[in-house]
C-alpha cells in the first residue's frame, strides 16, 4: 500500500496522471462559502476540476463528493455537466454545532449606539468550549476557536425588544454528499468484470444488528413470543437454495448480519438525539405463511404455494440503529512529523472524522484499488485508504495542510514506509 501525497492545484495534478488510472474519488472539496475568510474556499469547484477528475476515474467508477447546504445544487450541476452521472445524495447529520446567525436584535441595539446590560452567562455554551485540549469545538464540519465567556445581555432600546430572539441561520446539522459515476462501458456486469468498478459493496457497508443476523434476531422475537419453533424462511435457507421469489438477496441478508446502507449517516451525537426522540421501539415482523409460486403445472402461476418464516429483524431499540453512525474521536485532529518528533498541530477548519471516510471508501472503493481525493485537506480520506488496504492519491494545493495531512497519515500508519510526498508544483 502507497500513499502518494501530491502539492498543487488539483486540476494541473489530475492533467498529469494517466486516464483511467483511479477507481474511486471521495472528496471534501471547498462549499464556496468564503468560510473563515479562507482563500480556497472562495467557489465550489466548477465543471473544469470535475471534466479531470472524470478522466482519471474508470469507466462505471464512483465519486462521493462533500457539499455545502447553501451551494451543493452549483456543486451537482458542474460534475454532472461534466459528464457524471449524479446517482444518489447521501445527507451526512451530526448533532453538534450552533447557527452562524445574527443577533437580529443586538444589531439594532449596536446601530443605536445603545449599551446592553449583561444578565447572565451562557454556561452551556462556555463549557462546550472550554472543554477542549486544543482550544477548540467541533461544530459537524467547522470549528470554533476558545475558550471564550459568552455573556447574556439584556435588549436596550424598544426596537431591540420586539426582535429580541430573531436571527437570520438555522443550526448546521447536516451536510450533502454527491454520489456520481463515470458512465459505464456496457452493462454492469461487463463493466465490473473489465475494469472492476461501476457498483457499491453493499454487503460490506451493512449497519450491523446489536443482536447479530436477522434469523438470530428472528428466532429471539420467536422465543420472546413464546412460539416454540420458526419454520425456516428465505433467510434461514442455504445459499443454493432457489426457491423463494426473493431468493437471492433474502438468503444473502441473512448471512450479512445486517440492514441495508442507507442515504443517511449520523454521527454519535445525532444518533443519541434520533433515539431521544423516537424511543424504544422494536421493528415489525412479518408473520411467516403460504406464498403462492408458479409451477410448471399452472400457466397462470396459481399451482404451487410454499412454507415462508417470518421476515423482519425482530429488534428494538432507537431510530439509529438503521442507520450507519460513525465514531468520532478529537485525538485523530494531530499528528507527527516524522522526522524530529515534533507534535504537527491541525489548524485545518473542516476536518471529518477518518471513520466516517472510512465508510465512504469501503462503499466505493474496489478490494486493492486506487481512491483519490483531489481536495486532500488535513488527510483524513488518506488515513482511511490505509487503513482499509487500498492505494491513495492525494492532492492538495496548501503546503501548509498537506504537511498536516502527512503527519496524520505516518502517526496513524506507521508501518507504511511508502507515503510518497511530491512537492514540485512545475507540471
Amino acid at each position: 500500500m502507497t500513499a502518494t501525497l501530491q502539492l498543487g492545484d488539483c486540476r494541473e495534478v489530475m492533467a498529469s496522471m494517466p486516464e483511467a488510472s483511479v477507481d474511486a474519488i471521495v472528496c471534501d472539496p471547498p462549499y464556496g462559502l468564503e468560510f473563515m475568510g479562507k482563500g480556497w474556499d472562495h467557489g465550489a469547484p466548477g465543471v473544469p476540476f470535475w471534466t479531470e477528475a472524470l478522466r482519471v476515474l474508470k469507466p462505471g467508477g464512483h465519486l462521493l463528493a462533500f457539499g455545502g447546504t447553501r451551494t451543493f445544487h452549483r456543486l451537482t450541476c458542474a460534475i454532472e455537466d461534466a459528464g457524471f452521472e449524479v446517482r444518489d445524495c447521501l445527507s451526512w447529520l451530526y448533532g453538534s454545532g450552533f447557527p452562524k446567525s445574527l443577533d437580529v436584535s443586538k444589531a439594532i441595539d449596536k446601530a443605536a449606539g445603545a449599551e446592553r446590560e449583561v444578565v447572565g452567562v451562557d454556561a452551556s455554551r462556555a463549557a462546550r468550549l472550554v472543554n477542549q485540549r486544543d482550544g477548540s469545538v467541533s461544530t459537524g464540519g467547522q470549528w470554533e476557536h476558545g475558550p471564550r465567556i459568552v455573556d447574556i445581555t439584556a435588549p436596550a432600546t424598544d426596537a431591540a425588544k420586539q426582535w429580541d430572539g430573531w436571527g437570520t441561520a438555522l443550526k448546521p446539522a447536516w451536510e450533502p454528499i454527491i454520489l456520481a459515476r463515470r458512465p459505464l462501458v456496457g452493462t454492469v456486469a461487463a463493466n465490473v468484470l473489465a475494469h472492476g468498478t461501476g457498483a457499491l459493496n453493499v454487503d460490506g457497508c451493512r449497519v450491523k444488528c446489536a443482536g447479530g443476523s436477522p434469523a438470530e434476531a428472528r428466532r429471539e422475537s420467536a422465543r420472546r413470543a413464546g412460539r416454540t419453533s420458526t419454520k425456516p424462511g428465505c433467510y434461514d435457507r442455504p445459499l443454493q437454495d432457489r426457491t423463494s421469489p426473493d431468493r437471492y438477496m433474502e438468503s444473502r441478508a441473512g448471512e450479512a448480519a445486517g440492514r441495508w446502507p442507507a442515504n443517511v449517516l449520523l454521527d454519535p451525537e445525532a444518533a443519541a438525539m434520533l433515539d431521544e426522540q423516537s424511543g424504544e421501539r422494536a421493528s415489525g415482523t412479518a408473520v411467516g405463511g403460504l406464498h403462492r409460486r408458479s409451477t410448471k403445472e399452472s400457466v397462470f402461476g396459481h399451482g404451487g404455494a410454499e412454507r415462508i418464516g417470518d421476515a423482519g429483524f425482530g429488534d428494538s431499540g432507537g431510530a439509529s440503529r438503521f442507520f450507519y453512525t460513525a465514531k468520532t474521536s478529537s485525538s485523530e485532529r494531530h499528528g507527527d512529523d516524522g522526522a524530529n518528533g515534533q507534535a504537527v498541530k491541525n489548524d485545518h477548519p473542516t476536518v471529518k472524522p477518518v471513520d466516517l471516510m472510512a465508510y465512504l471508501v469501503k462503499l466505493v472503493t474496489p478490494p486493492e484499488g486506487t481512491v483519490l481525493d483531489p481536495f486532500m485537506g488535513s488527510g483524513s480520506t488518506g488515513i482511511a485508504a490505509l487503513r482499509l488496504g487500498v492505494e491513495f492519491v492525494g492532492i492538495e494545493r496548501e503546503e501548509g495542510y498537506l504537511k498536516i495531512a502527512e503527519a496524520r497519515i505516518r502517526e496513524d500508519a506507521p508501518l507504511f514506509n511508502s507515503v510518497e510526498v511530491d512537492l514540485d508544483t512545475n507540471r
